[in-house]
Order: C-alpha cells, then structure tokens, then sequence
C-alpha cells in the first residue's frame, strides 16, 4: 500500500475509537448504516437516538461538533432534492405556514434527510478516526475483491499527482494570459482536460510497466495480517447493536 496518506477528514487522535483496527470501524458503521435505513418513518424517536448515539461516538473519539458538522454539509444536494419533494410529490395535501404540500412528500423528505443525514455523519466520524490507508487495509482484511482494493489505493495515491498537474497546467494558462470568463473560452478548457487524460494514461502506463519490471503479477502483497481482538469487537459494535434494538422497537411500538 506504500506509505500513509493523510486527507482533510481525517483528524489524528489518540481515542479508543482512533485504536480500533479498521476492519471493525468499517464494519460497524455498514451495519449501522444497514439499520438506520430500514427503519421505519415514522419513528422519529429512534432517528433522535441514533443522533444521541453518534453524538456519543464523536464524544469518545474527541472529534468536536463544528468539524463534524462542517463535513456534513456534503449531502447539500440530497437537501436541496428533500426539500423539493413536498412541493412536487403527489397524493393528499396538507397545509403548511400557508402552503400546501403533499403529505407523502413530507414524509419522503424527512426519510431522506433523517437517513441520509445520519448516514452521512457515520461516514464522516470514520474518516474522521480511521486513515486511508488503515481504509484500505480494513477492505483487505474484510476480503473486498483485490483489483478494487488495488483500484482505490491508486486513486489514493495518484489522486494529488494529478491535482498537481492540474494546478500546473492552470498556471501555464495564466501565464500566457488566459482568463476563462465565458462559454468562449470553454474550448481551451477542454483541450486542457483532454490533454490532462492523456498525461494521465501515459503516467499509469510507466507505473504499470515499472511494476511488472518488479515482479507485480495482478496481487498485491498482503503487508497487515493483524486481527483484532474480541473485546475490539465487542466495542466497534456497540453502536449498530444498540441501533438495531431502537430499530426493533421501531417497528413494534
């Protein structure tokens, strides 16, 4: 996997939550996931626990409320799509501060924003402990198929490369006086982008020959075989248990 890669979510720690071996981190948070998404509506109760449970999590894992609510104002889009579904959805309307919108609509904008926003934070708070390439290696404990693992450490490791390029690119423009102010100049801007593709490519090229010059035969070796131990699991899934008992009673109260 080569050396580790530090990213923006990331906030380094020295927390339990920190210690926890990857694959525990990911699992835990799929199955949370898993539960909070077939929950019932209509409890509004149990979304209210599962935020207090996340709350707990962030807590445990010192990572403060603005750097986590900051992140999460990526699923922006999702609430833009929420709030248009009262106004658009069909089916028996009810007024609202003096509109009328669909009750079904409601009700569907809250399942997204409840759901998703919940989702989101889980993700955010593993990120938030976990590096990408501790990430990675947890996929390859938990046995996700080697060419994706292989495809995301690429991504991880080339993806500033190309940002960098990107960045050079963008200061030869500047400094042969290019400023994009319209669709005119779109055209320029394409060419840059198909010119980045095909640097790109060419790169990837030479890193797959040097590595087969290397003995690279389609695998990557497996570099971590640490496991964790039962009281780690015990801990990492606290929180999709405790959740699966409010979605129980979700569904039966």
């Amino acid at each position: 996997m080569g050396a580790g890669h530090s990213h923006r979510l990331y906030r380094h720690g020295h927390s339990p939550v920190h210690a926890l071996p990857p694959h525990t981190k990911l699992t835990a948070v799929l199955c949370f996931v898993v539960v909070v998404v077939s929950t019932p509506r209509t409890a509004v109760w149990a979304f209210a626990l599962y935020a207090a449970l996340l709350a707990a999590v962030a807590h445990a894992a010192r990572v403060p409320p603005p750097f986590l609510l900051k992140r999460l104002l990526i699923e922006a889009p999702f609430v833009g799509f929420a709030v248009l579904l009262p106004f658009v959805a069909r089916g028996e309307r009810v007024d609202v501060l003096g509109l009328s919108l669909s009750e079904s609509g409601l009700w569907g904008a809250w399942n997204v924003l409840a759901k998703g926003t919940l989702g989101v934070a889980a993700s955010v708070l593993l990120a938030a402990t976990t590096e990408l390439r501790a990430l990675l290696l947890g996929l390859q404990r938990l046995r996700l198929p080697p060419l994706l693992v292989q495809i995301a450490s690429f991504m991880v490791r080339y993806g500033d490369v190309i940002a960098d390029e990107t960045h050079r690119m963008r200061i030869a423009r500047e400094s042969r006086g290019f400023e994009a102010k319209g669709v005119r100049h779109w055209g320029v801007l394409a060419k840059s982008a198909g010119a980045l593709f095909i640097r790109s490519y060419e790169r990837g090229e030479r890193v797959h020959l040097a590595m087969l010059s290397r003995g690279y035969t389609g695998a990557m070796p497996v570099i971590d075989e640490a496991t964790a131990t039962r009281a780690q699991w015990s801990y990492a899934l606290t929180l999709p248990l405790t959740a699966l008992v409010v979605c129980l009673l979700g569904w039966t109260l």
